[in-house]
């Protein structure tokens, strides 16, 4: 586990690339070494969001919107190309594109927001408390701690809804929103299968295929994340080869830190003998 968090950490070291052409501001991070079959999108996530902060370091991201069209290559490190389209006193706009040697692999764009007062309100969240240590689930790609009390390798149809508490260790404030950005990548195509019977997210790649297409985040709050945080989300729809899945981040007093969506490509190996639950 402890390497695994040093290795996510290292990456989100970006490097300055200076040989991105003029008006292009270049970055360059290294790969996670993972077991996975592709570079995890998450990663992606996590340096894209590093990358803008980077860029305008006296503003927060509050929105970023990737789009994932080709596969990232794990022992080739990626290069980020970010373009400013505006930046003023109290927003900035920005595109960012991810390269490695086959081409374009991510772009994203991001919107930042200079720290302001304002009427702080929102509606109501009935936040559950925090799973006991028994109930902590290993998620793979997630070197942190993580409980659920729902068994996301259940074969059985269930609705399609998925509460993860995550707590990581001590890190930077700065690399919070990156790390939340990381974490939401990871289970919403498992939320979106709950529902079919006899299937769940431990079939990949043999009963059915999936990946990212895209995927969104929104950022309301500075987040912390070695407080527990809860990201519940559930899938309204699975139709024409494709899931979508959205979600809330929430602190343990219901306070909602940032929200996100994601679409993906679902192909199933045979329709016959699924069942489902809606």
């Amino acid at each position: 586990m402890t390497d695994l968090w040093n290795d996510l950490l290292t990456c989100l070291e970006l490097r300055p690339a200076p040989s991105a052409p003029e008006p292009v501001t270049g970055f360059e991070g290294s790969n996670q070494h993972l077991s996975y079959h592709r570079l995890f999108g998450g990663q992606l996530l996590a340096q894209f969001v590093r990358v803008a902060a980077l860029t305008c370091p006296d503003k927060a991201v509050k929105s970023l919107h990737a789009q994932f069209p080709r596969e990232g290559l794990t022992d080739e490190p990626v290069r980020y190309e970010v373009t400013r389209h505006r930046e003023g006193g109290t927003f900035a706009t920005l595109t960012i594109v991810a390269r490695q040697t086959p081409g374009v692999i991510a772009t994203a764009s991001a919107s930042l927001h200079a720290e302001e007062d304002g009427l702080d309100q929102q509606s109501d969240f009935e936040v559950p408390s925090v799973p006991g240590a028994e109930h902590d689930v290993d998620l793979g790609l997630i070197p942190w701690t993580t409980r659920s009390i729902t068994n996301l390798e259940s074969p059985k149809a269930e609705p399609p809804e998925y509460d993860l508490w995550m707590r990581t260790p001590e890190v930077a404030p700065e690399l919070a929103p990156a790390l939340i950005a990381y974490a939401t990548d990871l289970t919403l195509i498992g939320t979106a299968v709950r529902r079919l019977d006899g299937i769940s997210q431990r079939d990949s790649r043999t009963a059915f295929t999936s990946a990212v297409t895209s995927h969104s985040l929104w950022f309301h709050r500075p987040p912390r994340t070695e407080d527990w945080l809860l990201l519940h989300q559930h899938s309204p729809i699975l139709a024409h080869g494709r899931c979508f899945g959205r979600g809330d981040v929430l602190t343990e007093d219901g306070a909602l830190v940032a929200s996100y969506a994601q679409e993906a490509l679902l192909r199933f190996r045979s329709l016959s003998s699924v069942g489902f639950r809606s």
